[in-house]
């Protein structure tokens, strides 16, 4: 996985299509400048087909943007999965992206609702890195319209194979500029109580009584007045390589409803697990850690595990999926082609699971030092 050991992962040798968002929110390099004519409008598209369901949901979609930004018209679809639904058009003489959760009162209504709130406040107070600026929204109807960002995505999965070297650089100095930004408080929530999810996943049986001591012994160190007094740091909370946009002007991070307050090195870690197949950028992510300190060292080994015991879950229940969608063509007596993507998930898995070993050991080797 490594070219060459890490010193903060030890003992280990060396080992929805294209979507494009708003106009980005300038960082902390960037100055404002006077708008020359209208933006550049979203790349046309062959029209928009309103024929069968997702006629349906377009026909939706529409009528709630227009009902809160009236001069809106649809240039193109950006994606639709079924559950959310993205357009890009222009709102007068600005180009938009519209937003659309269908079922405002699912299970993802609230995550979509953070989402806004997020933008709210990027509205009031300008992170150092680049965001879409804040159009119009309607929190109720779940419907966030952004300007729109001209770009390509980083990636188009959650474990890219092969990350153009350009675009981890950036995105890694985006991220680092993120975690050292202090907004005014009570502008991001509190996300994670780590001893819960520590206890959780122990009891779901992804932690063994050992790993939950190590883990423990490593947050009781991190914390200055006891256990509930952790370091915090600002995090995107989902920084992988498919939430990044890469504009002209450089990385733009979308989809913010996990931001909040972390132990420091969420996102660091993140980056990390979502970059197998680079062990250049892996290894300077661990120097990070390391230049850190004892307790910056501690507290992205304890994010990495975390999310790396998160992956697995969510790749574990990803490949049972595969298993029942080739099994059911089976069944009726043909061939499908859910073996092969099952089997891709499976690697997957398999990868992950290398990678907490890894992740582990480091633990007992922080633990030991402590």
């Amino acid at each position: 996985m490594y070219a060459a050991p890490s010193p903060v992962i030890p003992r280990r040798p060396p080992h929805p299509g294209g979507r494009s968002g708003g106009v980005s929110g300038g960082g902390p390099d960037e100055r404002p400048r006077r708008a020359r004519g209208p933006a550049a409008a979203p790349p046309a598209a062959n029209g928009l087909d309103f024929s069968g369901p997702r006629g349906e949901r377009l026909r939706h979609a529409l009528a709630v943007v227009q009902d809160v930004c009236p001069e809106f018209s649809a240039v193109r679809l950006l994606g639709d999965n079924g559950r959310c639904l993205v357009l890009a058009g222009m709102s007068g003489r600005r180009a938009v992206a519209a937003k659309l959760l269908l079922d405002p009162g699912g299970s993802d209504a609230d995550a979509f609702r953070r989402d806004i709130a997020v933008h709210r406040g990027f509205a009031r107070h300008r992170p150092p890195v680049r965001v879409p600026r804040l159009v119009a929204d309607d929190p109720y109807r779940c419907l966030l319209v952004t300007e729109f960002v001209p770009g390509r995505p980083t990636a188009g999965a959650r474990h890219p194979y092969a990350p153009a070297a350009g675009d981890l650089r950036a995105t890694l100095s985006a991220v680092t500029r993120l975690g050292g930004w202090q907004p005014p408080a009570g502008l991001f929530p509190d996300v994670v109580n780590y001893p819960a999810w520590v206890a959780r996943y122990h009891t779901l049986g992804f932690l063994t009584d050992r790993d939950v001591s190590d883990l423990t012994t490593l947050l009781h160190g991190l914390g200055s007045r006891g256990r509930h007094e952790l370091p915090r740091e600002l995090n995107h909370g989902g920084a992988l390589l498919s939430d990044v946009l890469m504009s002209p002007a450089g990385p733009v991070l979308i989809n913010w409803s996990a931001a909040g307050w972390y132990l420091p090195g969420y996102d660091l870690a993140t980056l990390w697990a979502g970059l197998r197949n680079a062990p250049l950028t892996r290894r300077q992510i661990s120097h990070s850690a390391q230049a850190a300190g004892p307790r910056g060292r501690d507290a992205f080994l304890v994010n990495l595990t975390l999310f790396l015991t998160r992956e697995i879950r969510r790749c574990e229940e990803a490949v049972q999926q595969a298993v029942r969608q080739a099994e059911a063509p089976r069944q009726a007596g043909a061939e499908g082609g859910g073996p092969s993507l099952g089997e891709k998930r499976r690697q997957l898995l398999r990868r992950l699971h290398e990678d907490w070993s890894l992740a582990r050991r480091a633990v007992r080797a922080a633990v030991g030092t402590r």
